[in-house]
C-alpha cells in the first residue's frame, strides 16, 4: 500500500496463545475434568495398589515389606482354589457368553422384520440392576419353590440343589451371568453382520454352500477381527467376575466352589483388614491380564503382517 495506508502488524504469538486458549476454553475445562477424573479415580488407585502390595500397616505404623505379601497370598489354600474356579468360570463362560451371542446375533440378522423388537428383546438384561437380575435367578434356583424346580417337577425329572450343590454352583453362575450380559455383545456381532457383502453369501450358495458352510467360510472369516476383541474383552471381564457367585452363593459357595480371585481379593481386604496381601494379589491379577493383553495385541501384529 502507499505511505497513507494501512499497514498490517505482526500479532504477537502470545496474542495468538490467548486467542485460542479463550476460543477453546470450553474444551479444555473439558478435558482437564476428564483427566481429573482418571487421575483420582483411576490411576491413583493402581498407584496405591501398587505400593500397598509391598506394605504392611501395623498399629498405624506403615512399613515396607517386600515380597512377604505375596508369599502369604501364594501360600494360603484358597490361593489355588480361587485361581482354579476363576479359570472354570472363564471356561464356561465362553462356551456360552462368548458363543451364544453370536449365534443369536446370526438369527436375528436372519429376520427381515422386527428386528428393532428382538434387539430390544436381547438387551433387555442389560439394562437391569445387576443386583436386581442376580436376585431374579437366586428365585428362579430356589430348590423349595424355584422355577427350574418346577420345570423339572412337571418333567418328571429329579430337582436340583443349583446354588447348594458345588457340581452344580459354578454352572448355575455362570448361565446368570451370560443372561445378564450376552445383550451387548449380541448387538456388536449383530452390527459386523450386517457388514458383510451380500453378494459373499450369494456366491456360497452358488457353489451349494449350506448354512453352517456359509456361517464357517463366510460369515466367522468376515468377523474374525470382531470375534477376537470380543474373546479377549470377555477373558479379562470374566477373570474379574464377582457380583454374580456374591449374590448367588455368599461369594465362596458351598465347599468354596464359587470363591473366585475378586471375591478372594475382597475377603482380604474386608473381612481379615489384610489391605497389603489383598493389594498383592490384585496385582498378580493384574499382571497376568497385562501379560495376556499384550500377547494378544503381539499376535493381532503379527496376523495382520
Amino acid at each position: 500500500m502507499g505511505r497513507g495506508g494501512l499497514q498490517a502488524r505482526p500479532v504477537p504469538s502470545g496474542g495468538l496463545f490467548a486467542k485460542s486458549l479463550r476460543r477453546n476454553l470450553t474444551a479444555h475445562g473439558f478435558l482437564i475434568g476428564a483427566v481429573l477424573c482418571f487421575a483420582v479415580f483411576s490411576w491413583y488407585p493402581m498407584v496405591r495398589e501398587f505400593l500397598l502390595a509391598f506394605q504392611k500397616t501395623e498399629d498405624g505404623r506403615t512399613s515396607w515389606v517386600g515380597l512377604d505379601n505375596l508369599v502369604t497370598v501364594v501360600n494360603d489354600p484358597a490361593f489355588w482354589q480361587a485361581w482354579r474356579n476363576t479359570l472354570l468360570f472363564t471356561a464356561l463362560a465362553l462356551l456360552l457368553g462368548f458363543v451364544v451371542p453370536f449365534a443369536v446375533a446370526i438369527v436375528i440378522n436372519e429376520f427381515r422384520h422386527g428386528q428393532g423388537y428382538l434387539r430390544l428383546l436381547v438387551y433387555l438384561p442389560v439394562m437391569l440392576p445387576p443386583v436386581a437380575a442376580v436376585l431374579l435367578f437366586k428365585y428362579l434356583y430356589d430348590p423349595g419353590y424355584g422355577l427350574l424346580n418346577e420345570l423339572f417337577r412337571f418333567l418328571h425329572l429329579p430337582e436340583q440343589q443349583w446354588l447348594q450343590d458345588p457340581d452344580t454352583a459354578m454352572l448355575a453362575v455362570v448361565i446368570a451371568s451370560t443372561w445378564m450380559n450376552m445383550g451387548g455383545a449380541a448387538l456388536i456381532y449383530l452390527a459386523a453382520l450386517q457388514g458383510i457383502p451380500g453378494e459373499l453369501y450369494e456366491a456360497a450358495e452358488l457353489d451349494g454352500a449350506g448354512l453352517f458352510r456359509k456361517i464357517w467360510h463366510v460369515t466367522i472369516p468376515q468377523t474374525r477381527l470382531i470375534l477376537s476383541l470380543m474373546l479377549l474383552m470377555q477373558i479379562i471381564a470374566t477373570m474379574q467376575v464377582f457380583v454374580e457367585p456374591f449374590l448367588l452363593t455368599g461369594g465362596a459357595g458351598p465347599e468354596g466352589s464359587t470363591t473366585t480371585v475378586v471375591h478372594l481379593i475382597y475377603q482380604y481386604a474386608f473381612n481379615f483388614n489384610n489391605y497389603g496381601a489383598a493389594a498383592a494379589l490384585g496385582l498378580l491379577l493384574l499382571v497376568l491380564l497385562a501379560g495376556f493383553s499384550a500377547a494378544y495385541v503381539k499376535l493381532s501384529r503379527a496376523d495382520d503382517e
